[in-house]
């Protein structure tokens, strides 16, 4: 085919420049074959990098958090809920969504680190279809010619249940850069230029705790983190017997943005965990290089003129999902007092 288009395109006259170009470009083409090698694939993939844990400067405070955690038939559950988008931005090129849409999920990973009961209530689809097929005698099991037998009270239910959203994106908190030129005089004189620049954005992220029984909001979180990118970029222009050489080298970066939501939500989860199983914060704020503006996280205990936290490595009695009546016991009654101090409205801490 390719001789075939070569005799077409001299025949039309067309310059050996175009005629090279063209040649360039099938050579291209056939890099790829059309015929599968015997592992059944008709390239080889690039990239050789390993599947690593997604984790985040709080995963390892997660899972020592594990470590307190009671186990047993009476320890509280949790539920993760809908934990949606509601910053309404997508790509210009209608591609998908900006943030991601699976914040739920990360919820649910977060928890499972921090070795938290889980219960679903997230996608029970399958589990509802089960239930309707044994109700009409349609599901055997081991036993041939028995169908699965439905008890009450055979879901367990939850204590209580995480539900909120990512609320903002915002682009262009701050940006700047330096741009930088150099020529030599003279119309064949060599030229150069440098540029930098760099932006920073953010996400935002509130989430709720919310009484199973009750439907009150036990607690709540709403955290930001900012993100970074940069670009740099350098070019080199001359002429050498008439004819303009450019090069041209550069590099960008950015930090993820759906691993900051990642960040933000391991963050809440360990912040709303703290005061639900009675940890001393100090045990397992483990932040790489103390590297969180929020330091220690706030702890009071379920009487909330109690002035002293747990000892390092011991835990308080977990109160159990406790009723309207029972605000003694709760052991968020102390999110009534005025215990946080007003920050600045971007990167304040308390």
């Amino acid at each position: 085919m390719f001789s075939t288009v070569v005799s077409i395109a001299t025949k039309s006259g067309m310059p050996k420049r175009t005629l090279g170009t063209l040649a360039m470009a099938f050579a291209l083409t056939g890099c790829v074959s059309a015929n599968a090698g015997s592992d059944g694939r008709y390239a080889t993939p690039i990239g050789n990098a390993p599947v690593i844990n997604n984790e985040t400067p709080y995963s390892n405070a997660l899972r020592c958090l594990a470590n307190h955690v009671p186990v047993g038939g009476a320890t509280t559950r949790i539920a993760v809920g809908n934990i949606r988008d509601y910053t309404g931005k997508s790509e210009a090129d209608g591609t998908g969504m900006k943030v991601t849409q699976g914040a739920s999920l990360m919820a649910m990973s977060a928890l499972g680190r921090a070795g938290v009961p889980l219960v679903e209530r997230y996608d029970t689809a399958i589990s509802e279809l089960e239930m309707k097929y044994a109700n009409n005698k349609l599901i055997g099991d081991a036993v041939e010619g028995e169908y699965r037998k439905i008890y009450a009270g055979e879901i367990r239910g939850s204590d209580y249940y995480l539900v909120g959203g990512i609320t903002e994106l915002n682009f262009n908190i701050q940006s700047g850069g330096l741009n930088a030129g150099f020529a030599e005089g003279g119309d064949m004189g060599a030229a150069a230029n440098a540029s930098a620049s760099s932006y920073v954005m953010n996400i935002g992220l509130d989430l709720r705790l919310v009484n199973s029984r009750t439907l009150e909001v036990v607690d709540y979180v709403s955290y930001q983190k900012q993100i970074v990118g940069r670009e740099i970029k350098a070019g080199v222009f001359d002429f050498f017997g008439g004819n303009l050489f450019s090069l041209g080298v550069g590099s960008s970066a950015q930090e993820p943005i759906q691993l900051a939501v990642r960040a933000v939500v391991e963050r809440a989860v360990l912040k709303l965990l703290v005061p639900l199983y009675g940890v001393n914060p100090s045990d397992c704020a483990r932040f790489p290089d103390n590297k969180d503006p929020m330091g220690q996280i706030d702890y009071r205990q379920a009487n909330p003129g109690a002035k002293a936290k747990p000892a390092s490595g011991q835990r308080v009695a977990q109160a159990q999902a406790p009723a309207p009546a029972a605000k003694e016991n709760d052991p968020y009654a102390y999110y009534a007092e005025p215990v946080f101090n007003s920050g600045s409205l971007r990167g304040g801490s308390y």
